[in-house]
């Protein structure tokens, strides 16, 4: 069955990304299982390497190194909300072959699209912020290289991801997968070594009633739930899941849905370990033993060998963590792209669009840590994931709205009990972050 149109008031058609919209082609519906699996197998990995970005380090060693455990429940917490809204970003770009920007601006006014891609384009920097100086930092850990110079090095992804989507978008999604799997396992030697403790760790996945009583506790949490929920994975999603030449029919469509949410639950359980892992190596490396204030990663470095023992601990953290940013900067690229692309029309030259969203985010992450250098860095890190907390309701209210209407979805309009879900989960958020803003106006 063909998109439903009448629920868009004024749509201009174009495909997103469109120089690998509909590229890579899927079995039909009768084929096997693990033959369809694997043709929509990529996109969820791309979406999950957001979910474990530097940001999340910060916000992860954090809660960890200062609560223990404690803050655990909020990285399950915070995986499952992700689960739901990727699962709705997909289905949306699936259904109606738009991504969520290109949604915006055909269902709201000008002024509207225009404010919503300007608070898009802040948490896009807010990310790339964290995204930069953690690949920055890496690359000094590893090779003694000044932050600025690695700063300005993380500027050469535009090339890479030119030069590897001219060769074929399941090359991106190869490579993304590859650094996935460097990072968890160096994670699985991290959480050998640190040896935590399996029973607190256990308690940790419960929530406690003094993550929201406990104003710095809360102020972590919501860095977390801004470093999980990343807005600008829902503009990202909706869009890579049209690089697959799916059936344009009710059946095909079905098909397409369903693999893609198996395809990114799945690799969303893979960033729920990073982020855990993370957490737990500060937790039972750090917590209680002199060092209950590491959020800064340099420091985290620093500190694993000597305080675990594992000569290998602090090297594969720093690579863990240079793998964790190029990837980052290779989707957040693509996701800066689809939005100035899906918000404001623009049509330029693929090579341009990249380089002006990645220096809306290279110039102000050189600045600061020109600045800051060093020091101060964990908690600019941790300042952007709230920032990107804050930004997160007006890309998840849209497409909840969206995926909600029975004039734009159709016969796949969200289910009664999804759209409580997604309400509820979009209540929980805003609540949070206006809890947050009346916090620091008041100073409790």
């Amino acid at each position: 069955m063909p998109a439903p149109e009448s629920g868009w008031r004024h749509a201009r058609r174009g495909n997103s990304l469109s120089e690998v919209y509909a590229s890579i082609r899927v079995p039909k519906t009768d084929a096997s299982f693990w033959r369809k699996l694997m043709a929509f197998w990529g996109p969820g990995l791309m979406v999950a390497v957001g979910y474990m970005d530097p940001g999340n380090w910060a916000t992860d060693l954090a809660g960890g190194s200062r609560y223990g455990y404690t803050l655990l429940s909020v990285v399950l917490i915070s995986n499952l909300f992700a689960m739901l809204l990727q699962h709705l970003a997909a289905k949306l770009g699936i259904v109606t072959g738009r991504d969520l920007a290109q949604a915006c601006r055909d269902h709201y006014s000008r002024p509207v699209s225009l404010m919503l891609w300007v608070l898009c384009e802040v948490a896009i920097a807010a990310c790339d912020l964290a995204e930069v100086i953690g690949s920055a930092i890496a690359l000094n850990l590893l090779f003694g290289l000044p932050l600025a110079w690695g700063v300005v090095l993380t500027t050469l992804d535009v090339l890479v991801v030119l030069y590897f989507q001219n060769k074929g978008f399941r090359i991106i999604e190869s490579l993304v997968a590859g650094l996935t799997v460097l990072i968890f396992g160096c994670f699985a030697y991290e959480i050998i070594v640190s040896r935590p403790d399996w029973v607190a760790l256990a308690h940790g996945l419960v929530p406690q009633p003094q993550v929201v009583t406990n104003p710095g506790m809360l102020y972590v949490a919501i860095g977390i739930l801004g470093a999980t929920v990343m807005p600008h994975n829902l503009y990202l999603h909706s869009s890579i899941v049209q690089t697959r030449q799916i059936e344009q029919t009710e059946p095909g469509k079905r098909m397409a849905i369903k693999f893609a949410t198996i395809d990114s639950t799945v690799a969303l359980f893979l960033a729920f370990f990073v982020n855990a892992a993370i957490l737990v190596t500060a937790a039972a490396a750090f917590h209680g033993k002199g060092h209950d204030n590491v959020a800064d990663i340099a420091d985290a470095h620093q500190l694993l060998t000597p305080v675990l023992g594992a000569g290998a601990a602090s090297a594969l953290f720093a690579i863990a963590l240079l793998a964790s940013g190029q990837n980052s900067t290779l989707t957040g690229t693509l996701a800066g792209q689809i939005v100035m692309e899906g918000f404001l029309d623009w049509k330029l030259p693929p090579w341009l669009r990249r380089l002006i969203t990645r220096l809306v985010a290279v110039v102000p992450a050189l600045i600061v840590t020109l600045i800051y250098g060093e020091k101060g860095t964990g908690k600019l890190l941790v300042l952007s994931q709230v920032i990107l907390s804050m930004q997160l309701s007006f890309a998840v209210v849209p497409l909840v709205l969206f995926t909600s209407s029975r004039a734009k979805m159709g016969v796949f309009v969200n289910h009664p009990v999804v759209r409580v879900l997604a309400w509820t989960v979009s209540a929980v958020i805003i609540s949070l972050n206006v809890f947050l803003l009346w916090q620091m106006a008041t100073g409790r």
